[in-house]
Formats: C-alpha cells, sequence, structure tokens
C-alpha cells in the first residue's frame, strides 16, 4: 500500500491558514475554499487567497511574520496606539531605518552587554519625538528577540501609557515613592519580549524621587532583569531629570525634530552631557 507524504510547502500552508483562523482573519469554510483552489490550479496557498479576494497580501506577510517569530499588529487591531509604526508598518521606509539605527545601537552600545544594558533618549525641548522613537525603538528590539523594557521616566508630561494603552494608576512614580504594592513593569502581550513601566501617576517632585537610593536600587534590577532597556525623559532644557537619568544609564541617544529643534540647544545639551561624563551614541533627526 502506497502512502503519501505532504509536501515541507503544504505543511506550511496549512499553518498560514491556522494563524489566519487564529487571528479570526480567516473563516474554516474559507480555508476550505482556498485549499481547494490551491490544489486545482497548484497555486500557493497565499496566491490561491489572494485570487479568491478572501484575503489580502497584508494577511499573508503578517502571517509569514508569525511563523518566522516576527509579531506585528494588523491595521485597525487597536491593541497599541497607531503611532507605533514598528507595530503596524514593519515592512515600511520608516522601520527600515528604525531597525537601521537599532543595528547602529547594538554595534555602538549594546554590544558590551555586560556594562551597556539602558539608553536614555534625550531632547532639548518638547514635541521633538522622544517618546514616539523610544516606543518604536522598543517595538524593534523586542522584534529581534531580545528581552526588551520600556521605562517612562517623564514623569512630568507621560506618554507611554497612551501609546501602550496601559493603565497609568501605578508606574515610575509609585515604585520611587514606594507606594506601589505591587510590580509595575507590564507585559505587552502583542510582543513576547516586551515590557513598559509606565511613569505612573504625576508626583510634584519627580527630579527628587530619581535621586533616591531607590532609583538606582530599581535600575540595578531591570538591567540585571532585561537585554535592553530604553528610558524614555523629559526635556532637558526645561528640566535636570534626563541628565540625572543619563547619569545613570552612561549613554544617551539625543533626537531632534526637523521642524521644531534650535542648532543651540542641541549642541548646549550635547557639550552638558558630555561634561557629566555622559557617551553621547548618537543622534536622530525625526520628522514626526
Amino acid at each position: 500500500m502506497e502512502t503519501s507524504q505532504a509536501s515541507p510547502n503544504a505543511s506550511r500552508e496549512r499553518r498560514i491558514g491556522a494563524i489566519l483562523i487564529d487571528s479570526g482573519d480567516l473563516t474554516l469554510e474559507n480555508a476550505e475554499r482556498i485549499l481547494r483552489l490551491q490544489k486545482e490550479q497548484g497555486l500557493r496557498f497565499g496566491d490561491a487567497a489572494v485570487k479568491l479576494g478572501l484575503l489580502t497580501h497584508e494577511h499573508i506577510q503578517f502571517a509569514l511574520a508569525r511563523q518566522f517569530d516576527y509579531p506585528y499588529l494588523m491595521k485597525g487591531d487597536g491593541a497599541v496606539s497607531d503611532e507605533l509604526i514598528a507595530a503596524y508598518q514593519p515592512f515600511s521606509p520608516q522601520v527600515e531605518a528604525l531597525r537601521a539605527l537599532r543595528s547602529q545601537l547594538m554595534l555602538r552600545w549594546y554590544a558590551d552587554d555586560e556594562k551597556h544594558k539602558a539608553l536614555a533618549i534625550v531632547s532639548p525641548g518638547c514635541k521633538e519625538g522622544r517618546s514616539y522613537l523610544a516606543a518604536n525603538l522598543a517595538v524593534v528590539f523586542s522584534q529581534l528577540g531580545e528581552h526588551t523594557l520600556l521605562v517612562d521616566a517623564d514623569m512630568r508630561a507621560p506618554r507611554q501609557h497612551e501609546l501602550f494603552n496601559l493603565d497609568n494608576a501605578s508606574g515610575l512614580s509609585s515604585v520611587l515613592s514606594q507606594r506601589s504594592e505591587g510590580n509595575c513593569i507590564r507585559r505587552i502581550h502583542s510582543f513576547i519580549d516586551l515590557s513598559v513601566l509606565p511613569a505612573g501617576p504625576v508626583p510634584p517632585n519627580p527630579q527628587e524621587l530619581l535621586g533616591r537610593p531607590t532609583f538606582a536600587k530599581l535600575f540595578e534590577e531591570i538591567t540585571r532583569e532585561f537585554d535592553i532597556v530604553i528610558i524614555d525623559t523629559p526635556a532637558s532644557a526645561q528640566y535636570a531629570d534626563a541628565q540625572i537619568i543619563a547619569m545613570r544609564t552612561g549613554g544617551a541617544l539625543i533626537v531632534a525634530h526637523k521642524h521644531e529643534s534650535l542648532l543651540k540647544d542641541l549642541t548646549d545639551l550635547n557639550y552638558n552631557l558630555k561634561d557629566l561624563g555622559i557617551q553621547v551614541v548618537g543622534s536622530v533627526l525625526s520628522e514626526f
């Protein structure tokens, strides 16, 4: 008696179908229709699905990414803010630029994984893209398989809880003021290796909280637990919080906005950080 053996490609295509059924993008009935056309015309599963108009090329890319453990979200998912382009548009030119930045940081800073675990994201003023860059960088590092923590240390105008749709009732300020009754770090379930520590309630004394031994203890704990720690900070021209944080991390990435930042402010920040013994790992010009 002869037995038939499914080809590796057929097995792989069935997995694509299963992924899309699990995500709610494909019904069992439509999966059967795709499989029939695939068999009749000798097509790949994705090509058959697109030909029938049951799936789009974006659906197929989504399933392939899941197969290769490269998680991202479909537009309209709503799990996190649309501003997280690394979560929703992983094949866009903007995200390619983020991946290039990630590679540079891996070579220039995180290569020394014993000494350099954390990096402060800084800029002189408001609306220069610090939070946006910090959040998207955290996503692309987690997609690389690095155990990543994003810390919102902007306890004056926090944003990360909004970007990741998190409750901000407790967070960094709760930990530093010793008002937290549990672990304030939140796992982002859409991304296996990503966690976020929100800023928590806005305190009256952020700078004093960062100067307490509790912050040093917390920093030691999170850099021991995580491979990559990215810290969002307040505007450095208005507050000294960013410098305090960067002195703890030892390194900073400066963000400038094409239509917001002044060259003098950026130069002053660069010199100020270096005077404090902080390594300026690089700078990024943002248009978002």
